[in-house]
């Protein structure tokens, strides 16, 4: 059975994605960054190494036209991000590896690389530059206590997540920006 690496994706529409940034740089421009950010991010993944899956939020945008109609679609579901992120990570008995759309750096050799973390450890984190992370893995279903007392969006936010998982051994990969406000926004458009 192949891995699985699941994309968690919102709707792309103004005013209910990429709020932070919205407020920097305009609701429909923050709306249609994040658009066309996550068309390139899936297209640029797919690899027949692992199996593509997209997670959406919100859970009637699994029928939504505006993702490649050939991938597999989950609902995020109900609860707080790490409800939500613990529900796609015990959704397989395989190895699955979760990933936000919002960080322009990811290829293909992060992915493997996380993959490979899994065969050694039961975790895999990839940090992001604010404190917090832009990938999470398990290589199987994991403790139901992974993601509680989390800080969200802060600078703790890995700190705590590596708290909550108790004694599981983890592995590490590359540490990437995401886009969260108008400085992240202008330091990915640089070339």
């Amino acid at each position: 059975m192949k891995p699985r690496l699941v994309i968690m994706l919102k709707e792309p529409v103004a005013g209910r994605v990429k709020t932070r940034l919205g407020r920097d740089i305009g609701m429909t421009a923050a709306a249609w960054w994040f658009r066309h950010q996550s068309a390139a991010l899936i297209r640029r993944l797919q690899d027949p190494r692992w199996e593509t899956w997209l997670a959406v939020a919100p859970d009637t945008a699994v029928h939504s036209r505006c993702w490649p109609a050939h991938l597999p679609r989950m609902a995020q579901g109900g609860g707080d991000l790490g409800a939500r992120m613990l529900r796609i990570l015990n959704s397989s008995k395989r190895p699955v590896l979760l990933i936000g759309s919002d960080i322009p750096g990811i290829r293909k050799p992060h992915i493997s690389c996380a993959f490979r973390q899994l065969q050694r450890h039961d975790l895999v984190f990839g940090p992001a530059t604010d404190g917090g992370f832009w990938l999470a893995g398990a290589r199987k279903p994991t403790r139901k206590t992974l993601f509680q007392n989390v800080r969200w969006s802060c600078a703790a936010t890995l700190e705590d997540t590596i708290k909550s998982a108790g004694n599981a051994s983890l592995g590490y990969v590359n540490t990437l920006s995401d886009v969260d406000t108008a400085t992240d926004f202008r330091a990915a458009e640089r070339p």
